[in-house]
């Protein structure tokens, strides 16, 4: 049954755009323009005017494909056998505990409630006790500095096999950060720059201790969020306290019972968790691939709900601007089209993405010249690109007008901590250019994007598998086998480089890997340190398997700079 116009509506939350006329004027609010070319005389990067917004709406950025390159046969049997012989030698050492030649350090069920629903299911605990355990080492190291470009780790060692660990009272200095999400390097502790959020923090303190429907909302926060809403080109904007609940709270808002939940099959976990609690009807669809999703719409469309096959509430399609396992962008153009064409709303999730891509820092929209009023549901967060906490979700108004009194973040959460929305604040001046500097428009986002695409192509040519897209920060280097996950990691951080390693079940199976984010604050000595790292890793514990290497050319990284593409 095809859904009619009316059954379509969002009981005011959420409307159809697809219908109304497009403006005839090329001018939009806050200073973006469609189809205009960017004026190239102020700089090689882009125009920027003294309030921080464009001269016009740039020119849409060609996507460029995501590469996803297979690795070679022999990688995937040997990824398998890898993982067969550890869990053969697990089962061995389940069975020398089990007969008491083996202690075993793990949490169990108590053997009186044995003939209870088990808390603990099997697989997991064996997951845990004989893999994870294995490279435990790898994760949750303690920071004790500032986790800026480079930080300081606190030693520590193992005596019972990473069982359990104990700290040996040394510090390993200088720690080149290759996994922080500190893209545009606002996690920084310059007083000079952090003098406003000192001024807040004596003025209204560091907590709230209510929420903002009670005694919580103060001044400042209201600030941000107009703030936000200018930024991003949209009607309004509402903040909360915590990123993840930005989605798992507010799509339980927006879509229920009677409703379509479309998602990608690598968004993130709070947008599965979000699309769980509404008790939405879920279909999953292929990354990025258009036919699916099309195939998706057709089919839900003519069927309509299970059981009953009347027409869909709602049909929310989710997606994420960019995927932080991939480091693939989202494919923005086709999916609006696909949302007009079958009158969808579009939930775009920009953590990873705003401030990091588009030439003036404003996310994928900006990168793909999308009007962001065409996109209903604009949610990102402040934990990453802005060096602080929370989340925003940003629309049209009677949405977040809407939410403010049916969110469970909005009602029930406390208010965001007052230097915590001085941070986001300073960080979004910096980046608009109305703080009176050219240090965020002009110097962060140039050079993330330098460092992005310079770390990516050295990558390539030295025979490693990479995924994403090239003008994503977030850059996977695959290692595929278990063996090697551990080996990485610790091996880096013996040459003083911090990693993210990756491996199952954040993962496929055959797909472990290592995932590097990289920040405007990196310079390039330290992309060159990492890289003389990694060539000489890669030979050593074999993984560059990649079968279209190009050949290296050094003189070509001799200047000082890359130029974008105008």
């Amino acid at each position: 049954m095809i859904r009619t116009d009316e059954q379509h509506s969002c009981n005011g939350t959420l409307k159809c755009y697809s219908d109304q006329k497009q403006q005839q004027s090329n001018s939009l609010k806050n200073g973006y323009h469609r189809k205009e070319k960017v004026s190239q005389s102020a700089s090689p990067l882009l125009s920027v005017q003294k309030n921080g917004k464009g001269d016009g709406f740039h020119q849409p950025r060609v996507r460029g494909e995501d590469s996803f390159e297979e690795a070679p046969m022999y990688v995937a049997v040997l990824t398998y056998m890898g993982y067969g012989i550890v869990i053969l030698f697990g089962y061995f050492r389940d069975f020398l505990r089990a007969v008491g030649f083996e202690k075993c350090h793990q949490a169990q069920e108590r053997e009186e409630q044995k003939d209870f629903v088990p808390l603990y299911q099997d697989f997991e605990n064996f997951y845990k006790r004989n893999l994870y355990t294995r490279v435990r080492d790898n994760w949750n190291r303690p920071i004790c500095s500032l986790p800026g470009p480079v930080f300081d780790i606190m030693e520590r060692v193992s005596d019972d096999y990473n069982w359990t660990f104990r700290l040996t009272g040394r510090t390993i200095e200088n720690v080149i950060n290759m996994g922080s999400y500190n893209y545009l390097g606002f996690a920084e502790n310059n007083v000079d720059f952090l003098k406003t959020v000192a001024e807040e923090t004596r003025q209204y303190g560091v907590g709230v201790c209510s929420t903002r429907q009670e005694l919580g909302n103060l001044s400042i926060h209201e600030k941000l969020e107009r703030l936000v809403a200018e930024f991003l080109g949209v009607e309004s904007a509402m903040a909360f306290g915590m990123g993840f609940a930005t989605n798992s709270m507010n799509i339980p808002a927006l879509v229920g019972k009677g409703c379509l939940i479309l998602s990608d099959e690598l968004n993130h976990t709070s947008l599965i968790l979000g699309a769980r609690l509404s008790g939405a009807t879920i279909r999953v669809f292929k990354h990025n691939n258009m036919q699916s999703l099309e195939k998706m719409l057709k089919e839900t469309i003519c069927s309509g709900q299970p059981r009953t096959h009347r027409a869909w509430k709602k049909i929310l399609i989710m997606v994420e601007g960019i995927y932080s396992m991939e480091g693939s962008l989202v494919r923005l153009p086709e999916i609006l089209v696909l949302k007009k064409k079958y009158k969808a709303y579009l939930y775009l999730d920009e953590a990873h993405s705003i401030g990091a891509v588009g030439p003036t820092g404003r996310g994928v929209t900006e990168h793909f010249g999308v009007d962001p009023n065409e996109v209903d549901v604009l949610m990102g967060t402040f934990t990453k690109s802005f060096g602080a906490a929370g989340g925003y979700i940003a629309g049209k108004k009677e949405l977040v007008d809407y939410l403010r009194s049916h969110s469970h973040s909005a009602v029930y959460a406390t208010a965001m901590s007052p230097p915590v929305v001085e941070q986001i604040i300073r960080a979004i001046k910096c980046i608009m250019g109305v703080d009176g500097t050219t240090e965020g428009w002009y110097k962060k986002i140039r050079q993330l994007a330098e460092n992005t695409r310079y770390l990516r192509s050295r990558l390539k040519e030295m025979g490693f598998i990479i995924y994403g897209n090239q003008d994503s920060p977030v850059v996977p280097l695959l290692l595929y086998l278990p063996g090697k996950v551990g080996a990485f990691s610790r091996a880096m951080l013996k040459r003083k480089i911090g990693v993210v390693v990756v491996g199952f079940p954040a993962t496929p199976i055959t797909e472990a890997r290592a995932r590097f984010c990289v920040s405007a604050a990196h310079t390039r000595e330290m992309l060159d340190k990492v890289l003389q790292s990694l060539d000489e890793l890669g030979d050593y514990i074999k993984v560059k398997f990649s079968r279209h290497r190009s050949s290296y050319r050094p003189e070509l990284y001799d200047e000082t700079d890359f130029e974008l593409d105008s």
